[in-house]
């Protein structure tokens, strides 16, 4: 027997309304009791009497058994889910940033309170990642996790590489079709990426990184010149993150654009789509695909976390338990493509070698293995205007 569960939500933006939009279709033993919305002169689609622009509304409603936060500030967001949880009302969140920088916390709390924050919508939209490290994969030893995690930068490499459109117009696109916020760098600096990196680690390996201390560098320094480099080599340009075990139960984790073949799977995960490939020791490889942005795939995984709620799950953190002995390392060695404008700027970046150069009038580029610790101590000057960089797959 299910519990019914009451709902109080923080939120009514798109992937609100598109949860709304499914729960509307089932009959799932449940009631959205209140909404707390930050602007109450908006119009809504469901009666006035529902929404609420005071937080104690739900928090303090003890008939209120269950929190969904899907609102954009990270630091307002921790703070409901804190006081949720801490008053015994399970919690389901969307909020990738802050899982991601409070995780270890939010871990502690669940324990102590004996109550239950699922995410599933916070990493990579409508597929099932999170439930699977913990399930399908809680005694599996995995190799790496990657993938696209990220709809907005994809869309705008997708419309580069298949429809030959400048990196100015696929943005301004993106903007248009409401994939890319105005300001875009949350999506193409690599840090939207980097935060469900953070999350899915955690599952993956029983690790907490504070995501300030992943690298993450982003396509906003992409040039025409790395286009036409790419397409000469038979390459696309994915963003893509990297969860990947090296050796000594030490894991390795970035996000940085990366040079594609047309053998990897990855290749053909085209505009919004997200895509997670799994190397483990016993499974082999294994694909997800599906949508990563929208408010119905996102509102999906956000529903299926609230039907889980109805029979009392957790995550149990079981890799966590097994981890003493895993640590996080940023010594690795990669290789890689850097385009640069100033000669000086390879006085100053140490690569271990330097397997081809080319210096043309305004186009030079250097590919070689670098440590990743050297890319972290050169990051600003790696992001300044006119270099760009790139690893090769």
């Amino acid at each position: 027997m299910s519990e019914k569960l009451i709902i109080g939500m923080f939120g009514f933006g798109v992937v609100g309304q598109g949860l709304y939009d499914i729960i509307k279709t089932k009959d799932l033993n449940l009631e959205i009791k209140k909404f707390v919305i930050k602007n109450p002169e908006k119009k809504r689609t469901l009666p006035a009497e529902l929404f609420t622009t005071d937080p104690e509304a739900v928090l303090s409603d003890p008939e209120i058994n269950t929190v969904v936060e899907l609102i954009d500030n990270a630091d307002v967001a921790f703070e409901i889910t804190k006081r949720a949880l801490q008053s015994g009302k399970n919690v389901v969140s969307a909020n990738k940033k802050m899982i991601a920088t409070h995780l270890e916390e939010l871990t502690n709390i669940q324990q102590e309170y004996g109550t239950s924050l699922l995410y599933e919508g916070a990493v990579c939209g409508s597929i099932p990642i999170i439930r699977n490290l913990e399930e399908y994969y809680d005694n599996e030893l995995l190799h790496s996790i990657s993938g696209i995690f990220n709809g907005s930068s994809n869309y705008i490499l997708s419309k580069i590489f298949n429809e030959d459109q400048s990196y100015d117009n696929a943005l301004r696109k993106a903007q248009e079709l409401g994939f890319a916020e105005t300001d875009p760098t949350l999506d193409v600096g690599g840090y939207d990426p980097k935060y469900k990196l953070a999350i899915v680690a955690s599952h993956a390996y029983g690790i907490y990184v504070n995501p300030d201390e992943i690298l993450n560098l982003g396509i906003n320094t992409l040039d025409n010149q790395d286009i036409r480099f790419a397409k000469e080599k038979g390459f696309k340009i994915k963003l893509l993150p990297l969860a990947k075990e090296t050796s000594d139960k030490q894991v390795v984790l970035y996000v940085l654009p990366k040079f594609l073949r047309s053998d990897n799977i990855l290749y053909n995960v085209e505009n919004e789509n997200n895509g997670v490939l799994v190397k483990a020791a016993f499974a082999d490889e294994q694909f997800f695909y599906g949508k990563g942005a929208g408010g119905h795939p996102t509102g999906s995984a956000v529903l299926s976390d609230i039907a889980a709620l109805r029979y009392g799950y957790r995550y149990e953190y079981k890799k966590h338990i097994d981890a003493s002995q895993i640590r996080y390392t940023t010594d690795y060695e990669l290789s890689v493509y850097l385009r640069y404008a100033n000669d000086s700027i390879l006085e100053q970046i140490e690569f271990l070698s330097i397997s081809e150069r080319f210096y043309g009038e305004n186009f030079k580029y250097v590919i070689g293995k670098i440590n990743l610790n050297e890319i972290i101590s050169k990051r600003e000057l790696i992001n300044q205007s006119g270099n760009f960089m790139a690893e090769i797959l």
